[in-house]
């Protein structure tokens, strides 16, 4: 089969590999029909998550057809159309059990990498190193799938492969997002980052009763994306004072709920900024933090603040101080996407969201290195490549 490869830092490949194959009895081989580019794959092109190896076949966000299961599996057929969790669980752990698939114990069986780094084994994710598991990704014309019938979700008639292969991961990252950071009816919300993840929790805190929805981001395709599709006021920080701007628009106060969706790679425009970059480069810390910050400033006293993005490390600078003082809630964590995978099928069906227009570049595979070049440098109005096998 053919697939998208990682080689080096900035170098992808597209090879031809082995197909993948049944290694358990609760696998399911897909046939990709969609697979979509990722902001935090843009970690790994970086050089900035550690154990992966050239070869590798990156991709996580992915819609496809079964079309081999094994012998455990009863709940699905040949021919279904179905969408994959990102974040793997087993379904059996004390985690999976009471629905935090994304903390599950058992679905990564490298365990020393995320001990040693984290102090816990972390779960399995497709395509994103040796650390969280050394799966294959599905940047590619096949996938094995484990613990198939808690990560794969059959899409409804109705809804489109376009709007489908975003409940993989973006929709579910985005709601997640917006669920644990505890909106309430008439909550104004601070979104950093308008990329797919960040589009997807600006739709989501509305969903969940937000009154206001405000849009963090210096690409002006993006902001005008985030105020015509998902009804959000945008805010350019190139051009404006964020912290300034915000209270500015909430009476002095700060936003009730800050959302932030952006990650290691931040980009900024402060002696901050800088600061973080040179150590990053030199490996000294591992991210960027500047929206991270500006998040936990502007966030008004006890409020909550939701962290998406992926932040792989340390970080210096840390306002530790103004989370204490402020009485902050700080949530974290990659998404539980099982827990929501029907509900947001169920969104979609009623037309309350639409997260088809993330996808701005439909490609081939053999297409996929130049996909996420204009990913990465935001070229063309990319916001998302998605690449058809």
């Amino acid at each position: 089969m053919r697939a998208l490869t990682w080689q080096a830092p900035d170098r992808l490949s597209v090879e031809t590999v082995p197909d993948p194959a049944i290694v358990n009895p609760k696998d399911v081989i897909l046939k990709v029909i969609m697979s979509s580019v990722c902001g935090s794959d843009l970690h790994l092109l970086g050089g900035y998550v550690p154990t992966m190896q050239p070869g590798d076949i990156i991709g996580h966000e992915f819609l496809g057809e079964v079309v081999e299961t094994g012998s455990a599996v009863s709940a699905l057929a040949k021919g279904d159309r179905v969408i994959a969790i990102s974040i793997i669980g087993c379904g059996e752990c004390a985690y999976c059990r009471q629905n935090d698939f994304h903390c599950c114990d058992n679905s990564n069986p490298n365990t020393p990498q995320t001990e040693l780094a984290y102090g816990y084994t972390c779960a399995g994710i497709f395509g994103y190193s040796h650390a969280f598991g050394g799966y294959a990704g599905s940047h590619a014309t096949y996938v094995r799938v484990p613990y198939a019938e808690v990560n794969l979700f059959k899409v409804p008639e109705g809804i489109t492969n376009e709007q489908a292969v975003f409940v993989s991961d973006a929709a579910p990252t985005g709601f997640f997002g917006a669920d644990q950071a505890n909106i309430q009816r008439g909550d104004t919300v601070a979104v950093w980052g308008c990329g797919g993840v960040g589009q997807m929790a600006i739709r989501s805190a509305y969903l969940l009763g937000a009154e206001r929805v405000i849009a963090i981001d210096r690409c002006t395709d993006r902001l005008a994306l985030a105020e015509r599709k998902a009804h959000a006021i945008p805010l350019n920080y190139e051009t404006t004072d964020v912290h300034e701007a915000l209270l500015e628009l909430t009476g002095g106060r700060g936003p009730d709920r800050c959302i932030e969706c952006v990650g290691m790679e931040a980009h900024g425009t402060g002696i901050e900024y800088a600061y973080d970059k040179v150590k990053q480069q030199l490996r000294l810390h591992t991210e960027r933090g500047e929206a991270l910050r500006q998040a936990i400033y502007s966030c008004r006293k006890g409020g909550t603040l939701s962290v998406l993005g992926v932040y792989g490390g340390l970080l210096d600078k840390f306002p530790m101080g103004a989370i204490v003082n402020k009485a902050l809630t700080l949530r974290s964590g990659q998404q539980a996407g099982q827990r929501y995978a029907g509900q947001l099928f169920q969104y979609i069906l009623a037309d309350l969201l639409d997260p088809s227009y993330l996808l701005t570049h439909p490609m081939s595979l053999e297409e996929g290195p130049e996909g996420y070049r204009l990913f990465k440098h935001k070229e063309q109005n990319c916001l998302r490549a998605v690449f058809m096998p």
